[in-house]
């Protein structure tokens, strides 16, 4: 059975996230995820030996939301753009419902001044399941090789 309906299911999914993110609609940020998730960006040195630290942490769909009212109300830093290229969208396998893809990603970041850089880039572990029929992350890793993070981290990557 081929795995190009399944494929083309994931690449929506992984498309869509980036989208919500770089037209700045982190409200709707959470949505994509389901209930009881994961979700870490944590440097590629401590995902290789096993360390737990991350850069963004939140285990709950809750905990994203308010990661998002805190971006919103709490945090200040510097305004910006972000916009992602992701490439290379692979689905690695099925195993209880649970389908695991890797894509790697880069991230520019668009100051108000228009200066554009590479703010980021790595590769998305992800962990998906069905909710009433439709994929969501029940994990989501962004395991980035990116050494030095040149700002305060508040959006999402």
């Amino acid at each position: 059975m081929s795995q190009l309906p399944l494929r083309y299911e994931v690449e929506e999914l992984i498309h869509a996230y980036v989208q919500c993110i770089d037209d700045d609609q982190l409200e709707s940020w959470p949505d994509f995820f389901a209930d009881e998730c994961v979700y870490k960006v944590i440097p590629r040195e401590n995902a290789d030996l096993g360390l737990p630290v991350a850069v963004m942490f939140c285990d709950s769909k809750g905990m994203l939301r308010d990661r998002i009212v805190a971006l919103r109300k709490a945090n200040i830093y510097a305004p910006h753009f972000y916009r992602h290229l992701v490439s290379n969208v692979r689905v690695l396998g099925e195993q209880d419902g649970v389908i695991s893809a890797q894509t790697n990603y880069v991230v520019f970041q668009t100051l108000l001044d228009g200066e554009t850089r590479i703010y980021n880039a790595g590769k998305y572990l992800d962990k998906m399941v069905r909710v009433n029929g439709q994929l969501r992350f029940r994990e989501k890793l962004c395991v980035f090789d990116t050494n030095r993070i040149q700002t305060l981290m508040v959006t999402p990557i």
